[in-house]
Parts: structure tokens; sequence; C-alpha cells
């Protein structure tokens, strides 16, 4: 509910800026380059949403490929000790126990930074 007053507020806060180039500075053409720069801004974040599906249906079949042949099972088991005491709210076999044990390689080598790498150059 918050994040849908944030997004209003992005808006509102750049008509408000516009208007105010309009008025004190006779800006004529800032909402053209508003229009524009949203529909850039928006085409851009299709573009970086579609390249992270793929990444996405990726991960997920080597997950299934993982449930599958019982490596998650297995690789829960033996990290069972370390993720008990580092999720305790979770019940020891739960199947969200081997679904988090299976994310942990996908955190260490950082493929949150996807998204930001495909908008924003950052070599690693």
């Amino acid at each position: 509910m918050v994040l849908n007053y944030i997004w209003v507020a992005f808006f509102v806060i750049a008509f408000i800026v516009a208007l105010c180039k309009l008025i004190f500075m006779g800006d004529v053409e800032i909402f053209t380059e508003l229009v524009n720069s949203t529909f850039s801004s928006s085409k851009t974040a299709f573009e970086i949403s579609l390249g992270l599906t793929g990444i996405l249906a990726l991960w997920l079949g080597v997950m299934k490929i993982g449930e599958n042949s019982g490596m998650i099972n297995a690789l829960s088991r033996w990290l069972s000790p370390v993720f008990c005491r580092l999720f305790p709210e979770i019940p020891k076999g739960h199947p969200a126990m081997g679904a988090s044990v299976f994310s942990l390689p996908h955190s260490f080598i950082c493929s949150h930074r996807l998204a930001v790498m495909k908008w924003v150059y950052i070599p690693l």
C-alpha cells in the first residue's frame, strides 16, 4: 500500500516541478520531455524485466531438476544444522528449507546485481 503512495508521489512531484519550470522559466517543451522520458524509462524497465524473466526461468528449471534428482533434499539434510539456526521458524524437513538451501548459491554469486548491471554498467 505504501509503495502505491510512493509511486503516486513520484508522478505528482514530477508534475509540480514541470509546472514550475513552465511558469517560472517559460520552458514550453517540459511536458513533452516529461512524457518522452516516462516512455523511455518504461521501455528500459520492460527490457530489464524481460531479461530477468529468462534468468528466472533458467533458475526455476535448475531448481526443478534438483528437486527431481533428490539433490535439494540431500543438501538440505546436510546443511540443516546451519539453516535451522538461521531460520528457526521453519520446521525441520519442511520443503521451504530445501528452497532456502538451494537459493544460497544464488545469493553467493550476487545474481541480484544482474538487474543493476543491465541498466548501469558495473564491471565485476
